[in-house]
């Protein structure tokens, strides 16, 4: 191929942005483009195994690797730097490292908890976006169980759920699993734990069938898990939540709390570009921005469309289809660079696994249902060929859940 050198920026290091340096560097040569990556942190975590590390069942960094294991430092530069402000007229980025100007920018900046306007959420709940709130959330957790022995107050022993939907219940089925050995550690009776799940929609895990979701909900049961279906929450106070049930108000009593019922893109959005709602801003076909075909976004932060006209409606924002975005991206650019014409992207959607814990969970797979053992070991499967794609098969042998 012979073209011009080109600046391409991508911003942000999680699965969409990874899987589109990666697809890049194996596109294009050094004397293609000149490629630069900025992340605000010097690792990749795998923002679908955090519910682990907030449960405890793992350590966080069991599910994080540096970004420079990956990245071909012949074709692309690589720059931790927190992103500031982006200039889409100017083509030029600010960074808490400098400035970055582009001819080519992908934004894949990821995604932030969502409160919904929930009165005190934000002050009095722990979040699970990224390893830091992870690991607050799991500190929070053994702090109160170890204060149990001297407080005797059973609200260090109750933990409250926000949201059911798939992180609460992926969170819930770990916690099912560590509790018992959290007990086992300081000596406390298992049976004094409450863990209680509020989630304000009338059903849980709409992705699947309502049998799946029975399974789920059955094997959380068993374990000690309380569910309030349908049941909003209208505040979050010191104490927990207050919650609408029966069209009365209660209070619903927890020193542990953690909301994971809502995520937006980055509030970056909003700031730079038009039409952005919740963090999220339509893209065409090509995974463009309306009126500037030199932006892609990718990933949490874009909504891309399934379907056309008033029917159409935005792809959920998963690993799976952030990292489908991500290699798409770098085809299209290489396609521009070669001077030809972009392709629309074509959502593959291969299934979906949740997971109840190391060794459950249910799932949808190749149009297929499993549940059980089955799913756990999908699910473990899925795991490690996100990294095997992204990082190759040494990654992925020493990073992946199969071995």
């Amino acid at each position: 191929m012979s073209f011009e050198r080109q600046k391409i920026l991508v911003l942000g290091g999680g699965y969409a942005g990874l899987q589109t340096i990666s697809n890049l560097q194996k596109k294009l040569s050094f004397q293609d483009a000149d490629i630069t990556l900025i992340n605000r942190d010097e690792y990749h975590y795998e923002s679908t195994w955090l519910h682990e590390t907030a449960a405890g069942t793992i350590d966080w960094e069991r599910g994080t690797y540096p970004i420079n294991k990956v990245v071909d430092t012949q074709k692309v530069k690589f720059v931790p730097a927190a992103v500031t402000a982006i200039h889409k007229d100017e083509q030029r980025v600010e960074t808490n490292q400098g400035d970055f100007e582009y001819d080519i920018l992908v934004v894949a900046l990821g995604f932030e908890s969502e409160s919904f306007g929930i009165d005190g959420m934000d002050e009095h709940a722990h979040t699970i976006v990224d390893p830091e709130t992870a690991i607050a959330a799991r500190q929070e957790i053994e702090k109160n169980f170890a204060n149990y022995r001297s407080s005797g107050d059973e609200k260090d022993l109750s933990i409250l759920v926000g949201g059911g939907g798939f992180t609460g219940v992926e969170f819930l089925g770990e916690l099912t699993v560590s509790i018992p050995e959290l007990c086992e550690r300081y000596a406390i009776d298992k049976n004094k734990v409450k863990i209680t799940c509020v989630e304000a929609m009338p059903n849980m895990l709409p992705m699947f069938p309502e049998n799946l979701v029975d399974y789920a909900v059955n094997y959380l049961e068993d374990r000690g898990v309380e569910f309030k279906v349908g049941t909003p929450i209208i505040s979050a106070n010191e104490d927990g939540f207050v919650v609408k049930a029966d069209d009365e108000e209660q209070q619903i009593e927890a020193n542990n709390v953690i909301w994971t019922a809502g995520v937006r893109g980055n509030s970056l959005m909003e700031a730079s570009f038009d039409g952005v709602k919740r963090g999220r801003i339509v893209v065409t076909p090509d995974l463009t921005i309306e009126g500037y075909d030199n932006i892609y976004a990718i990933g949490d932060v874009a909504a891309v469309m399934n379907g056309e006209g008033e029917d159409a409606r935005p792809y959920p924002t998963t690993a799976q289809i952030a990292m489908q975005l991500g290699q798409h991206t770098a085809k299209n650019i290489a396609l521009t660079l070669n001077k030809e014409r972009r392709v629309p992207f074509e959502y593959d959607d291969k299934g979906t696994v949740c997971s109840l814990g190391p060794n459950d969970g249910i799932g949808l797979v190749f149009g297929r249902e499993i549940k059980g053992r089955k799913a756990a070991f999908m699910k473990r499967v899925i795991d490690s060929r996100a990294i095997l794609q992204v990082g190759g098969p040494m990654l992925a042998y020493s990073k992946g859940k199969l071995l």
